[in-house]
C-alpha cells in the first residue's frame, strides 16, 4: 500500500516510511505471496516449454526413422524445434502418412506461420 501511496519513492525510502528493515521485506506475507505466485507462474512455464521440448524430440525421432537420419538439415530441425506445441502435435499425426522426405517438406511449406 505503501509503494502505490509514494510511487515516486524508492524500495528503501518506502521502508524506512513504514519502519520496516529492508533485510525483513523478504519476510512480509504480501512478499511471500508473490514469491509463491512468481514460484508458481515459472514452473508452469517450465512444465510447458518441457512439453514442447519433449514433443519435439519425440517428433523428430519418428521423422528421422520414417524420412531417414540424413534428411533433417540443421534449418528443417531447428524450424521444427521452434513450432508450437500444436503444431507439433499435427506434425506428428501427419507424419504417420509421410513416404519420405518430399512429404515432410510440403507439410512444413503448407505450414509456414
Amino acid at each position: 500500500m505503501l509503494v502505490e501511496r509514494f510511487p515516486t519513492l524508492t524500495r528503501e525510502e518506502t521502508m524506512v516510511i513504514a519502519g520496516i528493515p529492508t533485510d525483513q521485506l523478504l519476510h512480509t506475507r504480501a512478499a511471500q505471496d508473490l514469491l509463491d505466485r512468481g514460484r508458481q507462474e515459472g514452473e508452469a512455464q517450465g512444465e510447458a516449454s518441457g512439453r514442447v521440448l519433449g514433443e519435439a524430440t519425440v517428433t523428430l525421432r519418428l521423422l528421422n526413422r520414417r524420412c531417414g537420419p540424413l534428411t533433417l538439415s540443421d534449418a528443417t530441425t531447428a524450424r521444427i524445434q521452434a513450432l508450437p506445441l500444436e503444431q507439433l502435435e499435427a506434425l506428428t499425426e501427419a507424419l504417420l502418412d509421410f513416404s519420405g522426405p518430399a512429404d515432410l517438406a510440403a507439410w512444413l511449406e503448407e505450414h509456414k506461420g
